[in-house]
């Protein structure tokens, strides 16, 4: 039998375990801190997101064969997330562009204006801030800035698309 004090000290450590697990939980319920450079060489921040509107953002790499699946899946959707600003975010060497902007041109993304496309460098913010594993990952966010749903691989359309529309 345990004695009372090495009791409290489980309890203690116990209860820094799960404030711990909830912290980090509580992590995503609001958009990652992300500074990227954007395919027109714009630096932009979530500052720069418009106020009152949801987001969904994706974090992908432009050779990454289930990222672009994703995107061909996407196209026939595309209209029901025009509400929805799309904050696409990679890594890359020295904030090189020349992939993101084949990605970008590949796949029509400058038909979409609600669509921004960067890279976070090696900085790996992003990716950090969301534990991302695997390519691609969402988080979709309400109109209030916080967190809807997160996807750690790429969704079917309808399950994006539900998403989407609670948002």
């Amino acid at each position: 039998m345990l004695r009372i004090k090495e009791m409290r000290k489980l309890l203690v450590l116990l209860t820094l375990i799960i404030a711990a697990g909830c912290s980090n939980a509580q992590n995503i319920q609001t958009i990652a801190p992300y500074r990227i450079l954007t395919t027109d060489s714009v630096i932009r921040t979530p500052k720069d997101l418009k106020k009152n509107k949801p987001v969904m953002l994706i974090y992908f790499s432009p050779d990454c064969s289930h990222c672009q699946h994703m995107m061909y899946e996407m196209k026939p959707v595309m209209k029901e997330l025009r509400n929805i600003q799309v904050v696409m975010v990679t890594f890359s060497n020295n904030y090189d562009l020349r992939g993101i902007r084949e990605f970008y041109r590949d796949f029509g993304l400058a038909n979409y204006p609600n669509f921004l496309v960067g890279t976070e460098g090696y900085s790996y913010v992003v990716q950090r801030y969301y534990s991302v594993r695997t390519t691609p990952y969402i988080a979709i966010y309400n109109h209030q800035g916080k967190l809807v749903k997160a996807f750690d691989k790429a969704p079917k359309m309808e399950e994006l698309i539900e998403a989407v529309k609670k948002s």
